[in-house]
This record gives structure tokens, sequence and C-alpha cells, in this order.
């Protein structure tokens, strides 16, 4: 299929964190190590945090001021120190959308200071997006569809035509809210609790035949 052939409202719209680089299993134990040291009342934080941005989590766990700046503080020191990967097949799949030319975005939770720090690790992810959706651009955490409906709007797509990549519970629902095509990636979490929110799973990116999806996408 070449690249005119596909629907121009059609744009792929990507999460970060566990689709694209391989960031879940550390950030899990971040926030493990934050909840230890500023105990948030929640057992399970670094599991229900997954999806959301950081002033959500401040919001929800942390409404005491003085604590959010220290956690922040901690927070930023302990990512300081990730190191960034690509996931199985991510590459790939955006190299290949890119030569195409089909427009993609990124719609993170992640905030600017993060992404600073990954444009340092994996200086080539950038430009393998026409936009960039941070937390710091929208005003409603997944599952609202508010990133993913930005996104879309941004490279001019029509979210019914599009297609969004999802690891956690609240990005699935976010894009399946957004009336996007959901592709659950399994791994942070088991593919039968994304399977409800997601048109279909897969376990890596590898898995993706673009063609088929083009097709899909193009019948919606």
């Amino acid at each position: 299929m070449k690249s005119e052939n596909y629907n121009k409202k059609t744009v792929f719209l990507f999460d970060l964190d566990g689709v694209l680089i391989d960031s879940e299993k550390e950030y899990s134990r971040i926030w493990a190590t934050v909840n230890h040291e500023f105990p948030s009342g929640q057992p399970e934080l670094e599991r229900i945090i997954k999806g959301c941005t950081l002033d959500k989590i401040l919001a929800d766990h942390y409404p005491d001021a003085d604590v959010q700046r220290k956690v922040v503080v901690r927070l930023y020191e302990l990512e300081g120190k990730m190191h960034y990967e690509y996931l199985p097949g991510a590459e790939e799949l955006l190299g290949a959308l890119k030569e195409r030319n089909i427009p993609a975005a990124l719609v993170t939770s992640s905030n600017d200071d993060k992404m600073a720090h990954l444009d340092e690790e994996l200086p080539d992810l950038r430009n393998f997006f026409s936009f960039i959706v941070t937390a710091d651009l929208i005003s409603r955490s997944k599952p609202d569809p508010e990133g993913y409906l930005l996104g879309a709007s941004k490279l001019n797509g029509d979210p019914r035509k599009s297609v969004v990549f999802e690891d956690s519970l609240q990005g699935v629902k976010a894009g399946r809210a957004s009336g996007a095509f959901v592709v659950g990636v399994a791994g942070t979490l088991p593919a039968e609790t994304l399977a409800p929110y997601a048109d279909i799973v897969v376990h890596s990116l590898t898995e993706i035949d673009l063609d088929s999806l083009l097709k899909t996408l193009d019948a919606r």
C-alpha cells in the first residue's frame, strides 16, 4: 500500500511509556520508592496511577503542598537516572509511518521536564511526530479523551479513522472515548484487562501489520 492510498483523515496516536519506550517497570519501582518515602495511604500507588499526569497524581494522593514539593524533587531525582530504550517494533513502526508520510502524534502523560530528559536519551524520537501532546497542554488526564482529541485535531485527523496505541487501563479508556480504533499493548497490564476497551490487543508492536491496519481504519 502506498502512502497516497491511505485515508487522509487517518492519524496514528501513541502513548509513550510501555508502548514506545521500555520504562513502565522502572516507573513502578520509582513510584514504589516515592510511596515508601512519602506514604500516600495507597499501598499499590504505582499500579493505580498508570496513565495519569503528575498533577493528577499529586492532587489525588498528595494534597499537602509541602509534601507535593518534596515528592516532585525526589521524583525528578530518580527520573534523572533513568535510561530509555525503544520497545520491540516501536522504532520500525514509527519509521514506516514517516516513510509513508502518515501523520503521527505522541500523546503522553509526561510533562516537559521528562520530555527534555527523553530528548537526551533518544534524540531521534521527536522527529517521528508531527505534534507532541504533553501533560502541560491538557487540563484533564486520561481516561478523559482530551489528549487524543487534541492530537488528532492538530494533525487534521478524524478520530474515527485514526488509531490509538495504549498500554494502561486509563489509556485504552481514553482512546475508546475519543472514538478511535484502539490497539491495546499488553505488558504493563495483561491482555484480558485491556481487551474490554480495545479493538485489538497485541503483546508488542512487532505484531502490527501496517497495511492491514490502514485498511481497517479506512473501512470505519
